[in-house]
């Protein structure tokens, strides 16, 4: 594998307390797998590695105005965010979580949909002439897999880090990784922490 740095932007998915701590309100349904499969170590090496190799980082944050006033809850995953009060700006829970705490020229954007390839985030990659994201973060079925179905449509060179991503079950990751196989590069952290620029001819 290859990665031209200056092209290619690292992006984490959604590494907010309510979804990957263990007093999220999302908790019952990804810490367990977020600690067993030791995602957020993975997700941190892989944006490390982004930084000292000169590549765009990237995190997608899901929060809502504290009166819910910005909540389309036409889904039954944003109906769990209705029903819990969760991912409500200004709550700490709605914040990265600590271990993953963005650099100041890191880019942190904040949506209110499932999926994170928002318009935003694709200014952000037209500025730095990006044509190539790799996708960490949780739920690998949910947010990770519509943000890189949203990419790859919009013709850029999709990347999914398989080991710094999970799900609800093993089961569920799998068979997205499966699908997304279809779509995008799987690769592992290793496979992308080893990756280098393309020598200039």
């Amino acid at each position: 594998m290859e990665l031209n740095p200056d092209r290619t932007a690292v992006i984490a998915v959604h590494c907010q307390g309510d979804i990957v701590s263990a007093d999220g309100a999302f908790a019952p349904f990804f810490h367990e797998q977020v600690i067993a499969r030791g995602v957020i170590d993975r997700i941190g090496a892989l944006l490390d590695y982004a930084r000292t190799a000169g590549m765009t980082v990237i995190y997608t944050r899901v929060a809502f105005r504290p009166d819910f006033s910005d909540l389309n809850a036409n889904s039954p995953l944003l109906k769990v965010v209705e029903q819990a009060g969760c991912l409500k700006d200004g709550n700490p829970l709605a914040d990265i979580v600590g271990e993953l705490e963005p650099a100041a020229s890191d880019h942190v954007i904040t949506h209110q949909r499932v999926g994170g390839f928002v318009p935003e985030l694709v200014d952000i990659l037209k500025e730095q002439d990006i044509d190539t994201v790799v996708f960490s973060g949780v739920a690998t079925n949910a947010s990770v897999e519509s943000s890189a179905r949203v990419a790859t449509d919009a013709g850029y060179r999709v990347i999914i880090a398989e080991d710094a991503c999970s799900a609800s079950s093993p089961e569920a990751h799998q068979a997205s990784i499966e699908s997304l196989g279809l779509l995008a590069e799987i690769a592992s952290s290793a496979e992308i922490l080893s990756a280098s620029a393309p020598q200039p001819v």
